[in-house]
């Protein structure tokens, strides 16, 4: 059965600010635009998932603004447009989730424009709406690409279900695409400690989750940097939406950029299509940029605008997009030696550094090395369908004694290693296999000797350091360091911590 709709039976209403709307006079004999309007008076209905972004396209003005309206009341970010290029244009500047399309334009078709959307947005999902539903358009809606198919006149009802459908898919595909990036990584590190140096690093992190501030955790390789990251973005009001990493020194400068902005095909050699990029697909959520330290100078600049102004083009195309995301990184260099050196932009070291993290390596916090190796070995004897082991007291104590120089990474890999290698159900000394590697001593340890040839500074940096890491407050410190907390404040700025 055919579904249609004569423009005489609806009456176009002025567009008024949602606050304004609400006490709209709307005229009776409109019901489809009156249903959808009232949800503004009833309050938003019951959005399953988190907010979506959509795109509303609709040569008909007062349809186009009775179904903004309605999305609205539920809490989505909507925007809409009344023709094919405007849209096109749209989604090439904006991530967006859900789109709404008429399947007429003018002497345009949604048909033709579904194919367009999905090259620039692969993820957004497309629902094609139209007053002349025929089962032989939605097939080909379907064949184009299109998610859903809903013909008019529609209630809040129907464009709820709808919505709430493609939220939950979203939801599923960042969830998988999240799960898949840490399947990579099979990382059993948690963030417990009973250090007081790790416990306010970890304290910090969850009062800064709350915000989109952008972060910098700093801390020796293998300190559990991009673990603490990942943990700030699920205390986080994006939890639900995507987190990535990108290793800044694992790619060249070129692929770099494209890979953090996008390209467009034929922007370089081997550009065989469009590539939207890893900020366009992150759409709401995080970004992690690990080494920080090693970004090649020519993409600061480009980082640092979008950091500021989260603008963006990509490789090869000269339109400007927007996104909403949040971007911490991490580094295990010093970066304000690297502005100093030229190597490093100082605006883009202030604009990363509004909070400053700091992980203590595991050779500072050794009453933590015991406990993490053995949850570690519970976890990689299931794994490796091992018998239930233990350490040896023997085994502990060399776990206790050994430098660490590798940090937490190297104890995942000392402990895996141990798992695979014990035949028994207690884990000692041989599985552990330290003997060739160094122990803790002045010699392989950060902290110099007195006497080792190294400016008083660094000694006192070091010193500093090592008290913070064993006192449980910047107070005990000062107290321990006969320096009142103002200048070890600003000692702390000096030295970055």
């Amino acid at each position: 059965m055919a579904f249609h709709i004569e423009m005489s039976q609806i009456t176009l209403i002025p567009f008024k600010p949602i606050g304004e709307r609400r006490n709209a006079e709307i005229d009776p004999k409109n019901r489809w635009a009156h249903a959808l309007l009232k949800k503004q008076e009833t309050g938003p209905g019951e959005t399953m998932n988190s907010p979506l972004n959509i795109l509303v396209v609709d040569d008909e003005l007062n349809i186009r603004k009775a179904l903004v309206a309605c999305l609205e009341a539920d809490g989505h970010r909507v925007l809409s447009t009344g023709t094919a290029a405007e849209a096109a244009q749209t989604v090439d500047r904006r991530s967006f989730d859900l789109a709404f399309i008429d399947l007429f334009l003018g002497s345009d078709s949604a048909l033709d424009l579904i194919p367009q959307l999905l090259a620039a947005a692969p993820w957004m999902k497309i629902v094609v709406i139209t007053a002349y539903a025929s089962v032989d358009s939605a097939v080909e809606s379907m064949k184009r690409g299109a998610a859903d198919y809903l013909p008019k006149p529609f209630t809040p009802a129907q464009v709820a279900l709808v919505v709430n459908k493609v939220a939950e898919v979203r939801t599923l595909e960042q969830k998988v695409a999240g799960l898949q990036e840490v399947a990579g990584q099979n990382n059993p590190v948690d963030l417990n400690s009973s250090s007081p140096a790790m416990q306010r690093a970890v304290n910090l992190a969850r009062q800064v989750a709350t915000s989109d501030v952008t972060v910098l955790i700093r801390g020796e390789n293998g300190t559990g940097k991009g673990v603490l990251a990942r943990a700030i973005h699920s205390w986080s009001a994006r939890a639900e939406k995507p987190f990535s990493i990108i290793a800044c020194p694992s790619l060249s400068p070129e692929l770099l950029e494209s890979e953090l902005f996008g390209h467009v095909k034929g922007a370089f050699t081997g550009a065989a299509r469009d590539n939207p990029g890893r900020i366009a697909m992150l759409e709401g959520g995080t970004l992690f940029l690990d080494e920080i330290g090693d970004l090649p100078s020519r993409l600061q600049a480009k980082l640092l605008r979008f950091l500021q102004d989260r603008q963006y083009e990509r490789v090869g195309d000269h339109v400007t997009r927007t996104a909403d995301l949040r971007v911490i990184t991490a580094t295990n260099v010093d970066l304000e030696k690297a502005v100093r050196e030229g190597r490093f932009r100082e605006d883009l070291l202030y604009r990363i550094n509004v909070i400053q993290i700091e992980i203590p390596s595991l050779r500072q916090r050794p009453g933590d090395v015991v406990e993490m190796a053995e949850r570690m070995l519970v976890h990689f004897t299931r794994q490796h369908r091992k018998a239930a082991a233990r350490f040896s007291e023997d085994a502990r104590a060399a776990l206790r004694a050994y430098a660490w120089p590798g940090n937490v990474r190297e104890l995942r890999n000392v402990v895996e290693r141990a798992a695979i290698l014990c035949q028994g159900d207690v884990v000692d000394v041989e599985h552990l296999l330290l003997s060739a590697a160094p122990a803790a001593s002045a010699a392989t340890s950060r902290y110099p000797a007195i006497g080792d040839p190294i400016p008083m500074k660094k000694i006192e940096e070091l010193h500093i350091r090592a008290v913070l890491s064993s006192t449980p407050s910047i107070d005990k410190a000062s107290q321990v360091l006969e320096m009142d907390t103002v200048t070890l404040w600003r000692r702390r700025q000096k030295y970055g911590m």
